[in-house]
């Protein structure tokens, strides 16, 4: 065995070799996804998004942009929290429906009344009432009544430092499936809003964006939820979202309760805020789907502030709409770095999530898609890798050219038309590896030629036979002879009611353990093996290699199939992959056929074809009707002497004029030696006898005598058959031109 191996690898191997080589090692490369050629990937996420960026729609999503103009019309920062107190209550009386603040008011308001009279106290100039400037509401609480009166989202700092702190929880989550609180990003502390501001609000969410940068600096994604000591927390533009729609818990679906694919660790698959679904990469991230830089979304506060705006004006623009509040000013800019800009605001980035969810337009990495790559460099490499050797370089590299565009279009297309990223980098550039390694050999002609021979042929053929046309290729020359054959056709029954109830992948495996023990079976009794049809199996004896005791071989491997199958369904019988009780039909018949090289001059395939072949077709496919596992053509019964053949009926199958008479085969010669089998063709025959003579009570009588007998050989469906067609002829008889033959209405 390992020198037959070494004679048909050998002559293939030294040229697929570097391929192979190299297609394994891109796959362990693959899977340990190192950051150098990760941030390739990232790259060309990139420039996919510069050059198809997400089209700026006017979705109800505003940016209030404190900016340089802001500063110098309104004063320094940081304001009174008085004045951010007015912007919050006009942008409330325009109508918005949430008010979101990328600021962090961790500190008191240096100019409330009571800071301001601790000041003048030790001033000797100062002349008003220091007791009435002290007693007067403090900014901060002033800021805090307006919160806790309008829809308002305020923000805090994620640090991972402890210092006890936690937000409030303005709102719960609600977790569908195993809790993925793992596999978000943690924290040990946060940098909260004074107590006196923070109470009232609406919402409360972390504006960090810690954990968001790639390794290059650049906001791909950003987490929209993390957690600080096993308590889950929100992003600001997640309860941006919630608030705006008076939303309750926010609802987290892990990859154990999504329905996507995922195992082991639960990671989040999604997250459902009110009537917006967002889908995330496993550590709950989305990724940022970016539009080119749009002065329609920001509006500056002094404009607000100032009154520039009219009310008309202020409702159109804000009524219904989500509003981020953010510090765009020099200095003290939230600046970051995205595909499209060098520098963005870090209120925009939120803003463009709510755009997103808002629009539903989502760009997604799916659980799947690392798979997905794997396999379609494993398709291409392995593609290229063996068919460079037979096309050569020039060809190859067109194939290999042609290989490298696909991955890299298929990317594209997946990214402009599906808004999936695929990273093309490892197929892509798998293929160019493989392609430079194959060119490097100039291998065999002559041998090619053998090794085409032995992989298109040794699935069905001997390999004695294998090893005798690769000898003499000129076999496989196209045309063929006319001999004196045996044809087999196997089926399963309802295998059609059996597949749909099975995936592609339990479908494929029971076929594998069907076809393998009833291919040795065939092998076994000297079959050639035509071909597979699905389900069925189309063998033929007699070719290429003579066999003059074909039509034994034959009866004899199509008894084997059916002990085979008896066998397989008792093993199985507490497999819950196996179907029950599988059955098959099995049609036999001789003649001459056209057997040899049958297909075009670039593809060949050894078959036979004549009516010998068609018939046995039609009779396989009767033995649905009959219920009979082995069912026997005319010709082939006369060759089958020693073997217990009771006839069962006359039938004119579809396509031709000349009836054939069928027959049942029971079993093996020793079978046709028993009185039982002697009994029950004696009966067969005297049902048949009254049957065609139309005499309906004696066809009736000797059915209920047969009866037993068949039972016997499981013949009672058969039985049945007869005792229904002659209660139907006894009603309506046939006719006296009746010829006894029954018309088949299917194949």
């Amino acid at each position: 065995m390992p020198g037959r191996w070494r004679k048909i690898a050998g002559p293939l191997l030294p040229a697929i070799l570097p391929g192979l080589i190299l297609t394994a090692l891109l796959l362990i490369v693959h899977s340990l996804r190192p950051a150098l050629i990760s941030e390739l990937g990232d790259l060309i996420f990139d420039a996919y998004q510069r050059a198809h960026p997400r089209p700026y729609l006017n979705a109800p999503v505003r940016v209030v942009d404190i900016d340089d103009e802001t500063l110098a019309k309104l004063g320094q920062w940081p304001w009174p929290r008085t004045d951010v107190a007015r912007l919050v209550r006009k942008l409330a009386d325009a109508g918005a429906a949430s008010i979101a603040m990328d600021i962090v008011f961790s500190e008191s308001d240096r100019t409330s009344p009571s800071r301001i009279a601790a000041i003048l106290k030790d001033n000797p100039g100062a002349k008003i009432d220091l007791k009435n400037l002290a007693s007067l509401p403090d900014h901060d609480a002033l800021l805090g009544e307006t919160l806790a009166k309008t829809p308002s989202v305020t923000g805090y700092f994620l640090q991972h430092e402890p210092n006890g702190e936690r937000p409030p929880q303005k709102a719960g989550f609600a977790v569908s499936g195993d809790s993925p609180i793992a596999a978000t990003p943690g924290f040990a502390g946060a940098i909260l809003p004074l107590a006196v501001i923070n109470k009232g609000a609406a919402g409360t969410g972390y504006v960090s964006l810690v954990g968001s940068e790639d390794r290059d600096g650049i906001v791909r994604t950003v987490p929209l939820l993390a957690h600080i000591g096993g308590d889950m927390v929100p992003s600001l533009a997640v309860e941006a979202l919630r608030v705006a729609q008076g939303a309750g818990a926010i609802l987290v679906k892990s990859t154990t309760g999504s329905g996507e694919l995922g195992g082991g660790t639960p990671r989040v698959a999604a997250i459902k805020i009110g009537d917006f679904e967002i889908p995330t990469t496993q550590a709950g991230e989305i990724w940022v789907y970016y539009t080119p830089p749009e002065p329609a979304r920001t509006v500056p506060a002094w404009k607000i502030l100032t009154g520039a705006v009219s009310p008309a004006q202020m409702k159109q623009l804000f009524e219904g709409r989500i509003v981020f509040i953010g510090t765009g000013a020099a200095g003290l800019r939230d600046l970051v770095s995205t595909p499209l800009a060098p520098r963005e605001l870090g209120v925009v980035v939120d803003a463009q999530i709510a755009e997103q969810t808002i629009l539903g337009q989502f760009l997604t990495r799916p659980d799947w898609a690392v798979g997905l790559e794997r396999a379609i460099l494993l398709v291409l490499c392995l593609g290229v890798t063996f068919l460079l050797p037979r096309l050569g370089a020039l060809r190859g590299g067109i194939v290999a050219a042609a290989a490298f565009a696909a991955a890299v279009g298929g990317s594209w297309a997946a990214f402009r038309y599906g808004s999936m990223l695929l990273d093309p980098t490892y197929p892509a550039g798998g293929v160019v590896l493989v392609y430079i390694a194959g060119t490097g050999f100039s291998f065999y002609r002559e041998e090619r030629e053998r090794a085409y021979i032995r992989r298109a042929f040794d699935r069905y053929l001997s390999p004695e036979l294998v090893e005798r046309i690769a000898r003499d290729p000129a076999k496989l020359e196209l045309g063929g002879e006319e001999r004196e054959m045996t044809v087999m056709f196997c089926d399963i029954r309802n295998f059609s009611h059996i597949s749909e109830k099975m995936s592609a992948h339990q479908i494929i495996q029971f076929l594998i353990a069907f076809l393998t023990p009833m291919t040795d079976a065939l092998l076994a009794h000297k079959a050639t093996i035509d071909k597979y049809i699905g389900d069925a199996i189309l063998a033929f004896w007699n070719a290429p290699l003579d066999d003059p005791d074909h039509a034994r071989n034959a009866a004899l491997g199509a008894l084997a199939m059916v002990e085979t199958l008896k066998a397989l369904n008792a093993e199985h019988a507490e497999d819950p992959g196996w179907p029950g009780e599988v059955r098959i039909g099995i049609g036999l018949n001789s003649g001459p056929c056209a057997v040899g090289n049958i297909g075009s001059r670039q593809r060949l395939n050894y078959s036979l074809i004549g009516d010998t072949v068609n018939l046995a077709s039609r009779i396989e496919g009767l033995t649905k009707i009959y219920a009979v596992p082995i069912v026997v053509g005319e010709a082939l019964f006369g060759k089958l002497s020693e073997f217990p053949l009771i006839e069962i009926d006359l039938v004119r199958v579809i396509g031709r004029d000349r009836p054939e008479r069928l027959y049942a085969l029971a079993g093996g010669p020793e079978i046709k030696q028993t009185r039982e089998f002697a009994e029950l063709a004696a009966a067969q025959a005297a049902m048949l006898a009254a049957h065609r003579a139309q005499d309906w009570d004696e066809a009736q009588s000797c059915v209920e005598k047969l009866s037993p007998l068949a039972a016997r050989f499981g013949y009672d469906k058969l039985v049945s058959l007869y005792a229904a067609r002659n209660a139907v002829y006894r009603k309506t008889p046939p006719g006296a031109g009746w010829d006894g033959v029954f018309q088949a209405t299917e194949k």
